[in-house]
């Protein structure tokens, strides 16, 4: 019988793991099923670019995985059973659309959870109702259409003053400068970054004329406008939230360990600690760094955790020593408008350095570090070695059915 590898979702870190799974293994030993609602990837770090009306680059996955031995299943993963080791699936139609038929069972020998994360309203009143997200295509596009509609002088607040709240301000500002862009944030501008970095951060956002508010915390939301703690309002007519992010609840509906967010708890292979089968990678797990830090969610992270995931899988499932590598930052990127960046670099366990890259300079490094991601899911077997591994021998299904042990893959 083939091994069953199953991966849910196809960002990032899933369309890595499952191509490089694909590379590393036989064909005649393995099945690589790739489970994803749309037939395209999606350049997650852009879609701030898409909200404003820049035109994205189109990858389908055919062509990504055309002659891996990937198989491309379009569904919507509806749930997971991880002691039947099964996902039940609904599929989708064209371009992820409404379901095209019944649920589907897909079993499977391992699982490769990467279904990542989306927009946290928070539970703020009117959050979910009248705010925009750009952590997903659709919400981007939505966001684009609402912004094409105002005229100049009308107002835009962005919530949240992380590095997707700073992407999605500075974007909105450049490419239309006719609207007035303010900037809500609980903290200090940009307080994470190095002094070099905070003050280039405040002098590109006041170069775009953005009103940054700093210890701003948004309590509610209504159709024109914000209302804050301090119990001011911010008019707008279009709100922008980016205070964080939350993972897919299936995991946490299954008897998988998980943190209180709903990220899967992993080992330093990616490997649950609950269920040996299950490999978690990306935004949906819980792995730690340098010092015992969790890593951030972040594409820096997730694709260096897609790797040693497939890494581990192949080298278990052919007798060979797992790879062990720490996982560490070098720096963070922001963009900030097309003309304008910043490079803070970091220790490996992400801390400030004194060192930034700042300007021009800076907006084509991080457009270099965009480009090679994508770069990366479109070439998912580059660079691997050529000769597939052949898997040991395993026991009779009868077997693995009544005794599930560790050293399953």
């Amino acid at each position: 019988m083939q091994h069953r590898i199953v991966v849910l979702g196809a960002g990032y870190t899933g369309a890595v793991a499952a191509g490089r799974l694909a590379r590393r293994l036989h064909r005649a030993d393995v099945t690589v099923t790739l489970v994803n609602p749309e037939p395209d990837f999606v350049e997650r770090v852009r879609l701030h670019q898409l909200a404003v009306g820049q035109e994205l680059k189109p990858r389908p996955f055919e062509e990504i995985f055309a002659g891996t031995g990937v198989t491309m299943k379009l569904a919507r993963v509806t749930g997971v059973d991880v002691d039947r080791r099964a996902v039940t699936v609904t599929p989708a139609g064209p371009a992820g659309a409404a379901p095209a038929g019944g649920a589907e069972v897909l079993e499977y020998d391992t699982l490769v959870y990467a279904l990542g994360s989306t927009w946290n309203d928070g539970g703020v009143p009117g959050a979910a109702e009248h705010a925009h997200e750009v952590s997903s295509r659709p919400g981007a596009l939505r966001l684009r259409e609402r912004l094409a509609a105002l005229g100049a002088g009308r107002p835009v607040v962005v919530v949240g003053g992380g590095l997707t709240g700073l992407e999605a301000a500075t974007e909105i500002a450049e490419a239309r400068p006719d609207l007035r862009v303010t900037l809500a944030t609980p903290r200090v501008l940009g307080d994470w970054l190095s002094d070099k970095g905070r003050a280039h951060l405040r002098k590109v956002t006041d170069k775009l004329g953005i009103a940054v508010h700093e210890h701003t915390t948004v309590t509610a939301v209504t159709a024109d406008g914000v209302t804050t703690a301090e119990g001011g309002t911010l008019p707008s007519d279009a709100t922008v939230w980016t205070t964080g992010f939350a993972v897919h609840p299936l995991a946490r509906a299954t008897t998988l360990h998980t943190t209180d967010h709903g990220q899967i708890t992993v080992d330093a292979s990616m490997r649950s600690h609950s269920h040996p089968d299950v490999y978690a990678i990306g935004d949906a797990a819980h792995a730690l760094g340098p010092g015992g830090k969790p890593l951030r969610m972040s594409c820096a992270s997730g694709v260096p955790m897609a790797w040693q995931a497939a890494d581990a899988i192949a080298a278990r499932l052919t007798g060979t020593k797992v790879p062990s590598t720490t996982i560490r930052y070098f720096q963070q990127c922001v963009s900030l408008g097309r003309s304008e960046g910043l490079i803070q670099f970091v220790t490996a366990d992400d801390r400030a350095r004194d060192s930034v890259l700042t300007g021009r300079l800076a907006a084509r490094y991080k457009e270099l570090i965009c480009k090679g991601a994508a770069w990366g899911v479109a070439h998912p077997t580059a660079g691997l070695p050529t000769r597939r591994r052949r898997l040991v021998p395993r026991p009779a299904p009868a077997a693995r059915t009544a005794a599930r042990t560790g050293a399953s893959a």
